[in-house]
């Protein structure tokens, strides 16, 4: 249903390069465990699911995976704010994540509109 190289897979693996990264970050030099974790599974996750999205067995299964990775996605946004306005990311650091988060939710949010007008309304709106 995706191409195999595509914009979403390339973007939130890297996005989950720069995750991994924070959560080292975070670990080493806030010394923050849980925050970290929450952010790590579900700013990895986003990517893990569009992966998973490519190998899908049909529309459905297609769909249920991109709806996945777009909850995750809202997910590590929350966090992302969180960490940004308690001050354990720098302005720039903080807003650089963000951007590039947003920016998979509008793949991710696009890919799924289209999907729906392609006939499918078994999921509903965010």
């Amino acid at each position: 249903m995706m191409k195999e190289e595509n914009v979403l897979l390339t973007k939130s693996y890297s996005f989950g390069v720069r995750i991994i990264r924070l959560y080292q970050f975070l670990s080493d030099e806030k010394r923050d465990y849980v925050i970290g974790k929450q952010i790590l599974r579900s700013g990895t996750s986003i990517g893990s699911n569009a992966e998973e999205a490519v190998g899908a067995q049909s529309k459905r299964d297609f769909m249920a995976k991109l709806w996945i990775s777009y909850k995750e996605a809202r997910e590590s946004h929350y966090w992302l704010r969180l960490l940004r306005d308690t001050d354990y990311l720098t302005p720039n650091l903080a807003t650089s994540l963000l951007n590039d988060c947003e920016e998979l939710l509008k793949i991710i949010g696009s890919i799924l509109k289209t999907m729906r007008g392609q006939g499918d309304t078994s999921s509903s709106d965010s």
